[in-house]
């Protein structure tokens, strides 16, 4: 195995996370070599904002959809519409819009190479050496390990992440859920209630213990998915149950994805040498939402700021950056989110009063609006007195269902 090649940053994984990282330090004319393994496709509803599509100049091209109202659906068949006033959510299809990121990334100058990581040691001068196989040429017959030197790392490599485990103390204790989504072929003839602009979402037991399930409309193709924690639950089994209460039993299946997804955010992110996580690697998907894109997007951006820092000055404290600014930015939702999921997703009876609250006006708007913009919205102070007096008689049962 050579050593021969340095790179000032080797980013280990090319989902959303690293390559929006490669892009940006490409850009900025470091030396980068984006790695990524082959044949990867995370399962995902593909749901994209209008603050990703602006911060990170989303090209029309790669909506498949654009959804402009949410259905929510209760344990008794209760359907809640709920319209996106004033915009859409846009539907990307995770392939391509995955690939059209990596490619992005190249253009600004990164080096793309296929392979699986397998280590980080360390050459006689200090400097991390990251191991990697590269695909096997003949069927059967491995290839041989590659090394190459790198100034600083960042592991983007995913749910369960090798880099982390590694590197990371206290990467191991991360707890996860397993997503299982199924992409299906558009109905030939779809029937009358059908609506290609409108994301369904479905909170039974039955098809999620803890989580949701969800029917998003992809152009000519569609997601139906669901996710749990509980490692006895049949994911496969609830997607049947989904797609034949949604009408969608006979409809062609095109492909099957399944994959770990983590609860929370690390509590590290860096090595305190080198070395900085992001995206799902680092832990940043919405509780109750699961919504992962945008946050795997800026923690990379982030990322590649704490590492940009790092290379400038030398020291390793700045690779804390990267968590301490995703947290300031967004770790009150994500607290927020959190204990909505525990509380409202516990059984049928409160996911059927959470369902009831969806129907609120101002439930509605302040919800959208902090999807939209990705924050919590603090304009409007009445609207919150008024929605915690009317969650709190739904709490206590006071409140018609």
């Amino acid at each position: 195995m050579t050593e021969s090649e340095t790179f000032d940053v080797v980013v280990i994984g090319g989902g959303p996370a690293g390559a929006t990282a490669a892009h940006d330090l490409a850009g900025q004319g470091r030396s980068v070599l984006l790695l990524d393994r082959a044949g990867r496709v995370k399962p995902c509803g593909g749901a994209i904002p209008p603050r990703l599509i602006k911060d990170f100049a989303i090209p029309d091209a790669l909506l498949v959809a654009r959804a402009t109202s949410a259905r929510m659906i209760s344990p008794t068949d209760k359907r809640v519409d709920i319209p996106i006033e004033g915009g859409f959510v846009g539907m990307v299809d995770r392939e391509a819009f995955d690939e059209w990121l990596r490619e992005r990334a190249a253009a600004s100058g990164a080096v793309r190479r296929t392979g699986v990581f397998e280590s980080i040691t360390r050459g006689s001068d200090g400097i991390s050496v990251v191991n990697y196989r590269p695909p096997a040429l003949d069927a059967g017959v491995p290839s041989a390990r590659v090394g190459v030197r790198a100034r600083a790392i960042i592991g983007a490599d995913g749910a369960r992440s090798e880099v982390a485990r590694q590197n990371v103390p206290g990467a191991e204790r991360t707890r996860y859920v397993f997503a299982y989504h199924e992409i299906i072929q558009k109905p030939a003839q779809p029937d009358a209630d059908y609506d290609p602009s409108r994301c369904d979402v479905y909170y039974r037991g039955k098809l999620s213990p803890d989580f949701y399930g969800w029917v998003f409309p992809h152009g000519d193709t569609m997601s139906v998915g669901t996710g749990s924690a509980d490692k006895g639950f049949s994911l496969r089994g609830a997607v049947g149950g989904l797609r034949a209460a949604a009408g969608l039993a006979g409809t062609t299946t095109l492909r099957r994805e399944g994959a770990p997804i983590p609860m929370k955010p690390l509590p590290r992110w860096d090595n305190g040498r080198d070395l900085v996580l992001a995206g799902d690697a680092a832990g940043v998907v919405a509780p109750a939402s699961g919504e992962g894109i945008y946050y795997a997007m800026a923690c990379g951006r982030m990322a590649g700021e704490a590492v940009q820092a790092f290379l400038q000055t030398g020291d390793a404290r700045v690779l804390k950056l990267a968590r301490k600014q995703f947290m300031k930015a967004h770790g009150k939702v994500f607290w927020v989110l959190g204990i909505m999921q525990r509380f409202w997703y516990s059984n049928d009876k409160r996911r059927e009063r959470f369902v009831s609250i969806c129907a609120d006006r101002d439930v509605q708007q302040l919800t959208f609006e902090a999807y939209m913009n990705k924050e919590l919205v603090r304009a409007r102070p009445m609207a919150h007195v008024r929605i915690f007096f009317k969650d709190m008689a739904h709490l206590m049962g006071l409140a018609r269902v």
